[in-house]
């Protein structure tokens, strides 16, 4: 190709705006550094990869590529091209045209891999340009879809021989591994598939004939595929070889982790075994570290509530409740929070079981029973380390509440979770632990009850008319569903994998602890009384919350009711 020489400073210049100074800053670090001036331009803020790139495809007369199609990557090229080679090169072959093989690549000028490329595919190539960071968002994408589907994999399961597999601890990307045990590949295929289908758990469970895997996907079981029965002690030992199990140990539960990496994507999954009838079960808990932790304004809290909840978070002293079922999201919120309130100049400590996300600036620290560190033990020393703020995993016994109830008259602020149905019942909670009432009503200063909704699929989700029986459900009137901006129902498609929902989202109910509160729960009071007068002072239940969410297009009447069956209370 004949290439005319022009200075890509120069191009930057006339194209984009760059002043010569600013070029010549440039040029300065790329040799300090050793990189290429574009890489520079961009480590300094000067330029965004896109403009880079479409001066790098107008110097050496390539076509740019704004957009780059990975979910219609012709397979076939990249499946035994390896993933380290896409990744450390910044290439991706995308398809053939006219006899040729269109190559996405963020530096032309690196000219040696595109002729191994060349050689690999024995074709001639079609060069395009993009961004460096597209390009590898690109490849985890495309060969995300490349790995091999349990589906794939179960049709070699059947000829294994069980009797001695070398099972080997991965330390690369799952999907770039070259093991050649179907174990291996099937267990590996099982994680790379959770994770395309935003499984949050993944269950295999051994029955008398038959070897059964779920993927747990918005709060719901779906059934994945069944391994051929004879493969069920392989295929559990090499999770617990994964996991630093005792392989051996098969009478007793075990609890272990596993960090992988998939499509660079950084996994965490807390593993948890227990013997069973017909074998062991295991359950596996994913965790995408790559997503990050959310914060107060994107888990769907109400613009009123969260204001009150913010304030709540902003007192000196007093106890926080989160409360729910197993499932619902109270992490996350307790997560949000201490991450609203993360300052250098308030120390913040954790006891927690696990530790689900490390936060800078703050001390967390694991329970571990077999050391006798418990959430009451934790939480006993954290009142010598002079902290601020203090976060529970969970109150689960009388010792733990009156530790931290201790802790919150004394001048700090605990925050923490209780499994209870609603905000109310948490009051009779801790009374039925054996707390004093009177600590209880004085400490106590809000209550947050949550569940999580699935999100209607927005690709085929179709218009729906409320029905007089889900208007009466709800005590809806036809004027108020006339105002809202509209209500759907589930339908189901291949990106919601006929589901007719993808994703969740928080609903919500904040008690607000005020003095006629107080002495309701000094008075023993019923946990119904105490909601019945917080619903007269203007609370919004669970069930109103989600009914809003259904007005604002985001969930279904059906997946409402399914969260909120129990969230009723007589007025009257």
């Amino acid at each position: 190709m004949a290439i005319k020489k022009r200075r890509l400073g120069d191009l930057l210049i006339q194209t984009e705006g760059l002043s010569p100074r600013d070029v010549d800053r440039a040029v300065e670090h790329a040799r300090k550094v050793g990189c290429r001036i574009g890489q520079a331009l961009v480590r300094l803020s000067l330029l965004d990869e896109r403009a880079v790139a479409r001066a790098l495809a107008t110097q050496y007369f390539l076509p740019v590529m704004a957009e780059i199609p990975a979910d219609r990557v012709d397979l076939d090229l990249i499946r035994d091209l390896p993933i380290t080679f896409a990744k450390n090169h910044g290439l991706l072959p995308l398809g053939w045209a006219e006899g040729r093989v269109d190559v996405v690549i963020a530096d032309p000028l690196d000219l040696a891999p595109l002729d191994d490329l060349r050689l690999f595919i024995d074709a001639p190539l079609r060069i395009h340009v993009a961004g460096e960071t597209a390009v590898l968002e690109a490849i985890n994408k495309a060969y995300d879809r490349a790995s091999r589907s349990t589906d794939q994999v179960i049709d070699e399961l059947a000829g294994v021989d069980t009797g001695h597999e070398e099972l080997i601890q991965e330390i690369e990307d799952i999907i770039d591994a070259s093991d050649d045990a179907p174990i291996i590949r099937f267990v590996n295929s099982l994680f790379a598939e959770a994770l395309k289908e935003r499984a949050s758990d993944i269950h295999i469970e051994p029955f008398e004939r038959e070897l059964s895997v779920r993927f747990r996907i918005d709060g719901v079981l779906y059934e994945k595929v069944k391994p051929p029965k004879k493969l069920q002690s392989s295929i559990i030992s090499r999770v617990k070889i994964m996991s630093n199990l005792d392989i051996a140990e098969k009478r007793l539960p075990q609890d272990g982790r596993i960090r992988i990496k998939v499509a660079g994507r950084d996994v965490d999954i807390r593993t948890s075994t227990v013997p069973v009838a017909h074998g062991e079960r295991v359950v596996m808990r994913l965790q995408d570290r790559s997503q990050g932790l959310l914060s107060l304004d994107q888990i769907g809290i109400a613009s009123e509530k969260l204001t009150h909840f913010r304030t709540l978070i902003r007192r000196p002293h007093g106890i926080i409740l989160v409360t729910g079922p197993t499932g619902s999201g109270k992490t996350t919120t307790l997560y949000a929070a201490i991450s609203e309130i993360n300052r250098p100049d308030i120390n913040i400590l954790t006891v927690e079981d696990p530790i689900e996300y490390q936060i800078q600036g703050i001390g967390q620290v694991a329970v571990n029973p077999k050391i006798h560190l418990t959430f009451a033990s934790g939480l006993r020393s954290f009142l010598r380390q002079d902290p601020d703020v203090i976060l529970v995993g969970e109150i689960r016994d009388q010792e733990t509440a009156e530790i931290a109830i201790q802790a919150s008259l004394t001048g700090h602020l605990v925050l923490s979770t209780l499994h209870t149905n609603d905000a109310a019942t948490s009051t009779t909670r801790l009374v039925d632990m054996g707390v004093e009432p009177f600590l209880v009503s004085s400490s106590l200063i809000g209550i947050m009850a949550q569940r999580l909704v699935r999100r209607v699929c927005v690709h085929c989700r179709q218009p729906h008319v409320p029905t007089d029986i889900e208007m009466e459900q709800f005590g809806l009137t036809r004027e108020q569903v006339d105002s809202w901006k509209g209500v759907y129902r589930a339908v189901g498609c291949d990106r919601c994998f006929h589901t007719g929902y993808q994703g969740r989202s928080g609903i919500y109910e904040l008690l607000m602890v005020d003095d006629e509160t107080r002495q309701l729960i000094v008075q023993n009071r019923s946990s119904n009384d105490i909601k019945r007068v917080a619903m007269r002072k203007g609370m919004r239940t669970l069930r109103d919350d989600g009914v809003d969410k259904v007005g604002m297009g985001l969930t279904t009447f059906e997946e409402v009711l399914r969260v909120t069956q129990d969230d009723a209370v007589d007025l009257d």
